[in-house]
């Protein structure tokens, strides 16, 4: 009955998340940060939390620690083992979530206000202690072996595996956050516990909270429950110094269709620009059936089911990128397309009317997002982790509207550069030949 209560909340906070969104920002007696959207409309709250770090905070030879460690801390902690951690979890109809990224940990929770005080003791043992008992770092290690074994099969990873490696190479960005067979294999009790010493601490946490609860109570909380985690966490990685030059990679694969990953160097988050590229990007290659590669690709020709770009700006680099996948026999024509269209925007830029109907889908899409507290805590601790102000989610559609056709063609000469895109290619591709 409680667990039915819990999924009613949801769904009532989805229909009610179009209402004004009125950010609070909370400073707990602790000196803990967060930002704060409340609705007491129903007895139900979602956290969201995230530590900047992540992955990229594996020690050298320890590729994969942060991603197990994280996948470990629901499995025991305290006085409790996995087990009867579950059972607790359930019997107070609350949701955890663990992830790890490139970037950063993170760590959601949803519970109802009458579960509040429990649902937080016991996600604070989780976090700060857990057991990392030897059978489940077991179990859990041959779940992440699986996966690995399973991207090593995967046309789709093996092309990501290989793009990052030659963009990033010996940096964390340049190998797969899961690690591999040989370093996984190799991880200890005590190298997970320096993972969780390394990627948990106070000083690079961030925090959205939705729900019901006010601005005095979500302060006490969270000195409850991120007080005790360390303090500071060991220097951050440099700039991975993208360092792939424009050409195609094959890589043999047996299959009769051929996935592609492509792009190059990409635009900062925090540059005056983004807005611009944005849109470019939409009309480029994110729009769906709208967009220019679609269009030029699938609609004219034929030569895919899909094909997308996305701009990838990462903490310490930043790509644009975009995917296809073609017939072994179709897909050198398909890149000879893409690279055709991505040299004409960058040369012509778009039109007026393209640039009426991107700004049009994208100031109406915005509001949507907004489905649900959850959705809402996501939202608010993303904008802190880049900088953004509380009132970004007022004015955002203002800043959007303000892009000109002439900044937006402007930015197309700078940002997309044909001679850089390099596709790696796996398959087995009919007349494509690899190199620069």
């Amino acid at each position: 009955m409680i667990r039915f209560a819990l999924t009613l909340c949801a769904a009532m906070a989805a229909s009610s998340a179009h209402a004004a969104v009125e950010i609070k920002q909370v400073t707990s007696p602790g000196g803990i940060e967060a930002w704060l959207v409340e609705d007491h409309g129903i007895p139900f709250t979602a956290l969201d939390i995230r530590v900047r770090g992540g992955a990229a905070l594996d020690l050298p030879g320890k590729r994969g620690a942060t991603n197990l460690m994280m996948a470990l801390v629901e499995e025991g902690a305290g006085e409790m083992d996995a087990q009867t951690f579950q059972t607790k979890r359930e019997e107070l109809a609350a949701s955890f979530g663990f992830d790890t990224g490139d970037d950063m940990v993170s760590v959601s929770a949803q519970f109802l206000s009458e579960n509040r005080g429990e649902a937080i003791s016991l996600l604070h043992e989780a976090l700060v202690n857990p057991r990392f008992d030897q059978t489940a770092v077991d179990r859990v290690r041959q779940q992440v072996l699986a996966n690995i074994a399973g991207d090593e099969k995967s046309p789709n990873a093996i092309a990501s595996a290989a793009f990052d490696a030659a963009a990033f190479g010996d940096h964390p960005y340049g190998s797969s956050l899961n690690g591999t067979v040989e370093s996984v294999t190799a991880l200890t009790r005590d190298d997970i516990v320096a993972a969780h010493t390394n990627a948990l601490t106070r000083d690079r946490v961030y925090v959205g909270a939705v729900g019901d609860i006010t601005a005095e109570e979500l302060g006490p909380m969270l000195d409850e429950l991120l007080g005790d985690l360390p303090a500071e966490g060991p220097t951050l990685p440099g700039d991975a110094g993208y360092a792939l030059p424009g050409g195609v990679t094959v890589i043999p694969f047996d299959t009769p269709q051929s996935v592609a990953l492509f792009g190059h160097e990409g635009i900062e988050r925090e540059d005056p620009d983004y807005f611009a590229a944005y849109i470019l990007n939409e009309a480029l290659g994110a729009g769906g059936f709208e967009s220019r590669l679609m269009q030029e690709v699938r609609e004219k020709r034929g030569l895919t089911y899909g094909v997308s770009t996305f701009l990838v700006p990462k903490f310490h680099a930043e790509m644009i990128l975009g995917q296809v996948a073609s017939a072994n026999g179709t897909i050198a024509e398909a890149i000879d397309v893409i690279k055709a269209e991505w040299a004409r925007m960058a040369e012509d830029g778009m039109t007026q009317d393209e640039l009426d109907r991107v700004k049009t889908y994208l100031t109406g899409a915005y509001p949507l997002r907004f489905d649900g507290n959850a959705e809402i805590a996501g939202i608010l601790v993303g904008m802190q982790m880049i900088g953004l102000p509380p009132e970004y989610v007022v004015n955002r559609n203002d800043m959007l509207n303000a892009v000109t056709l002439d900044d937006v063609n402007r930015v197309a000469k700078e940002l997309l550069r044909p001679a850089d895109l390099h596709f790696v290619v796996v398959g087995q591709p009919d007349g494509l030949v690899a190199g620069n």
